[in-house]
């Protein structure tokens, strides 16, 4: 293939009076090629490929409508039409006329101008916490100008813990930038991406409440978030390494500590800035958070058990009163209040992160004696206080917990009976026994317990447990004891 500027020295050494033999015999170009050139005035013949052929864009346009933008059914239309066109080709037209999802996009530069926007996002994470790896998410608010960050951890994040995290991170900073970027999460938005996006009722009225909007960028322009991005890498490389975390309570006061004390006296790396500093300039250009905000909130409809208690996140309040009527449990960040006809009768503080199955009474009052109706009573505090007795309890649990349920919690309770009026010494020996046999009926571990405690009174050992011994109806029912020959202990007395 000839390139430009050879065809168009082609041209200009004909045009001097140089003959086409002479410039094939100079350039080693056959004759008929210069010909062409020469005929073509040097300049490059654009040939249309059979295959590139386009589809009337007007045509296009009213069957990607008509069709709800499915490629494949408008390909089967223009095939029906007698218009033969490649898959390919006709999905090329299609995003030549920006018919389809946009790809490629270039993204816009927005300089740092202080006041001018703040950026919000999420990254799930694995945490050890305390003893136990668990999966949390991060929310992370950014001011693009002078880079201070407020970060806090959920167990999961949906869109009132949104609006909870933007309530305490504008309420710390005392001001909000007018723009707000965010991805195209369906937290906040109804329908629609990018610059067509549109805002959820709920999340926009919110927002106004602070002097905010919220603005999607477009899908795949990460970028246009870039510093929160950045500061999602910054946690992941200076908070997280060397910090252990006890429970989801201790993990956000460290990383409230990090991201409004350490972070904002460090200076940034290429300009040196201080943020704290940078924030007190940026403030003339924010919005002023106004005085008061009613806080978020969800509203739950209760109805009061017979004891007195009203259930929420499978915990239980008692509400104050004599009678049983339906109230109204109100959930904000950090307390829930309840309320009946209007009436605010208690309210209550939310428990630490995990907390569940627990009854609460208001401050400076009796606890109920009663039990919430519907309060479970699960053995997980018993069946630990067993396990760490001794290694030979654990491996009996392991043996013997194989059912589920009921009859599961039961067994553990009738075990942990047994712990608790027996000496540990004895309790143990008892449950290796158990473990050798094979054996699960409580009333023989009842009897193997006495038949311990007569062996430290007479010092004699204890009989072998056969196969044919277990059958007998004297075992089963419980009386272990009775098919002992008690007459050689009475010898050692």
């Amino acid at each position: 293939m000839i390139d430009v500027s050879k065809r168009k020295s082609i041209f200009c050494l004909y045009n001097e009076g140089m003959g086409i033999r002479e410039i094939s015999r100079r350039l080693k170009i056959s004759t008929n090629t210069v010909r062409k050139i020469v005929d073509q005035n040097g300049e490059p013949l654009e040939t249309i490929r059979r295959d590139k052929i386009s589809v009337d864009p007007e045509l296009l346009r009213s069957l990607h409508t008509k069709c709800d933008g499915y490629v494949q059914r408008i390909h089967e239309i223009l095939a029906e039409k007698g218009i033969l066109i490649g898959y390919s080709t006709l999905t090329r037209n299609i995003r030549e006329l920006n018919l389809g999802s946009p790809k490629n996009q270039r993204c816009d530069q927005i300089p740092d101008e202080p006041g001018a926007e703040m950026q919000h996002d999420t990254s799930p994470y694995t945490i050890k916490l305390g003893t136990a790896r668990v999966k949390i998410i991060a929310s992370l608010i950014y001011m693009r100008y002078s880079k201070m960050r407020y970060l806090k951890f959920y167990r999961s994040f949906n869109r009132f813990a949104m609006k909870c995290f933007f309530h305490e991170a504008l309420l710390f900073f005392g001001y909000s930038a007018p723009v707000c970027i965010i991805d195209n999460t369906n937290l906040a938005r109804l329908k629609g991406t990018g610059k067509n996006a549109v805002m959820a009722p709920e999340m926009k009225q919110f927002a106004k409440q602070y002097g905010f909007e919220f603005i999607c960028h477009e899908i795949r322009h990460s970028n246009r978030k870039a510093g929160n991005e950045r500061s999602f890498y910054t946690v992941e490389t200076n908070f997280f390494p060397g910090r252990d975390f006890e429970t989801l309570e201790d993990m956000n006061q460290q990383a409230f500590d990090w991201a409004t004390i350490k972070m904002p006296n460090r200076p940034v790396s290429k300009t040196k800035m201080l943020p704290a500093k940078a924030f007190e300039y940026e403030q003339s250009f924010l919005k002023k958070t106004p005085v008061y905000i009613t806080p978020p909130y969800l509203v739950h409809e209760r109805g009061t058990d017979q004891y007195g208690y009203a259930a929420l996140n499978g915990n239980f309040y008692w509400v104050p009163g004599k009678t049983r009527f339906k109230v109204k449990v109100l959930q904000f960040c950090d307390h829930v209040e309840i309320y009946h006809k209007r009436k605010k009768l208690t309210e209550y503080q939310l428990p630490p992160d995990g907390v569940k199955n627990k009854k609460f009474s208001p401050k400076g009052e009796p606890k109920s004696k009663y039990q919430p109706k519907n309060r479970k009573n699960p053995t997980a505090d018993e069946e630990k206080i067993l396990r760490s007795a001794d290694t030979a309890v654990d491996l009996y649990l392991n043996f013997a917990l194989t059912m589920k349920g009921k009859s599961r919690h039961g067994y553990v309770r009738q075990l942990y009976t047994l712990y608790k009026k027996t000496a540990p010494s004895v309790f143990i020996q008892a449950m290796q026994r158990a473990l050798k046999y094979r054996i699960k009926d409580m009333n023989v571990i009842d009897n193997i317990i006495r038949l311990f405690l007569m062996q430290s009174n007479y010092d004699m050992p204890l009989p072998e447990i056969d196969e044919e011994f277990t059958k007998r109806p004297a075992y089963l029912e419980g009386r272990f004891a009775d098919e002992v020959d008690l007459s050689i202990y009475k010898d050692k007395e």
